[in-house]
């Protein structure tokens, strides 16, 4: 943290949050940080707010940065799997700014193009649905394999991340950020004497290239859902999915790794 002193804070203008914003500031200021007001000069970017969905926003929003430091700061009652901080906790932020308790977590980035044109960054997950009350039908590659015909609702390829999001909703597996995969799920698949499928989530190496070819028979306006951003894009043909290089830094603290946060959001009681 020694060589990170420009801080950025992300959050909606919201008056109670303005209120924490600003003794946040004093508080970064006393200890010898710079407050910036644009995410292009900061290398610490904070966010503020409702949980992780506004974790996702404020990664987005300032372009998915490499050479900066995310870290999350939540308003709600618990911490979650990106906020290590609580707003109202500031003892423990001051903790870890002056006794250098903080290392640094690498989270992977997957990328999407849609028809060779439009590409995007995902932390999550990217969703592609029905739009309309019909089936979905895409053809399934993996490399250069016809791998299925899905028909269904829809399908959601998530990082080990965001596996414990949406992915996880629909029976995916949770998977260690340590692996550099993508999982497939597929949404409310229709599987019977004529169709067929795999019937539940694979996992593909990093390594590998995920397309989805879209069967033009009227659902030519998919909802494409990049993390927790519906995306506005019609006579979608083709989806080409790939896990990059790209990392996402983010605060770890000590004794706090993505399996503790695993384990007190979804199975210890409050």
């Amino acid at each position: 943290m020694s060589s990170r002193k420009n801080i950025y804070f992300f959050y909606k203008k919201d008056p109670e949050i303005m209120n924490h914003v600003k003794e946040l500031e004093e508080l970064a200021t006393t200890h010898g940080f710079s407050v910036v007001t644009n995410s292009k000069e900061a290398n610490i970017i904070v966010s503020i707010g409702g949980g992780d969905g506004n974790f996702l926003q404020a990664v987005r929003k300032t372009g998915f940065r490499e050479d900066c430091l995310y870290t999350g700061v939540t308003t709600h009652s618990s911490l979650s799997l990106y906020c290590d901080f609580h707003i109202e906790d500031k003892q423990k932020m001051v903790e870890a700014m002056t006794n250098e308790q903080i290392e640094v977590r690498r989270y992977p980035v997957l990328t999407a193009s849609i028809d060779d044109t439009t590409s995007f960054y995902c932390l999550n997950e990217l969703s592609i649905r029905s739009g309309i009350i019909k089936t979905f039908v895409m053809d399934v590659y993996i490399d250069d394999l016809h791998f299925e015909r899905f028909r269904g609702d829809g399908m959601i390829v998530a990082t080990p991340t965001g596996s414990t999001g949406y992915n996880k909703s629909v029976g995916g597996a949770v998977v260690d950020p340590m692996l550099p995969c993508l999982q497939v799920s597929e949404l409310a698949s229709l599987n019977n004497n004529r169709y067929r499928t795999l019937g539940s989530s694979f996992i593909l190496s990093g390594n590998r290239t995920l397309t989805l070819e879209i069967i033009q028979d009227g659902n030519d306006y998919p909802i494409i859902g990049a993390d927790n951003e519906a995306l506005g894009i019609s006579h979608v043909k083709k989806v080409v999915i790939n896990l990059t290089d790209k990392r996402i830094k983010t605060v770890k603290l000590k004794d706090n790794s993505y399996w503790e946060k695993v384990r007190r959001t979804f199975l210890i009681e409050e």
